[in-house]
């Protein structure tokens, strides 16, 4: 695996171990950090933390593959990815969520797509009243 490429997606930008960034990191494509960034990260496509890299940020993205270290929230259009080894401490909203064994995990998750959309709207109408039994009324002593 060369740094252009990660599981058959072109890697157009890299920020490499050692390197450290302050600030809003907006981009298209898929990049794929390993040095330490703080801020904000917003994108719709591909983000990949590596290894190495540790993550203090708010993060909007498409998918986000999680190799390293994150402390923050997460919010992912399309799906996020805890691998083996890595940490993230932080809420997260998504519609699909993959956790490998091994991975850690602290925080809250809220999984968004047209199921959950659905679940809300059935469970806000109101439920009829219940019908009245047609038991005859029967005295019991004992």
């Amino acid at each position: 695996m060369g740094k252009s490429e990660f599981e058959g997606k072109e890697v157009k930008a890299f920020l490499g171990e050692g390197t450290k960034f302050k600030g809003v990191l907006k981009f298209d494509g898929t990049v794929r950090l390993d040095g330490f960034l703080e801020g904000e990260i917003i994108t719709n496509d591909t983000l990949i933390i590596g290894e190495k890299a540790h993550i203090l940020a708010e993060l909007s993205t498409g998918t986000i593959i999680i190799l390293g270290k994150i402390e923050g929230n997460i919010s992912a259009s399309k799906k996020i990815e805890i691998r083996a080894k890595s940490q993230l401490i932080g809420n997260i909203k998504t519609p699909v969520l993959f956790i490998e064994e091994g991975a850690s995990f602290e925080g809250q998750c809220e999984m968004l797509g047209k199921e959950n959309k659905k679940v809300m709207s059935i469970a806000s109408k109101e439920l009829p009243e219940p019908e009245e039994d047609n038991f005859p009324e029967e005295t019991v002593t004992a």
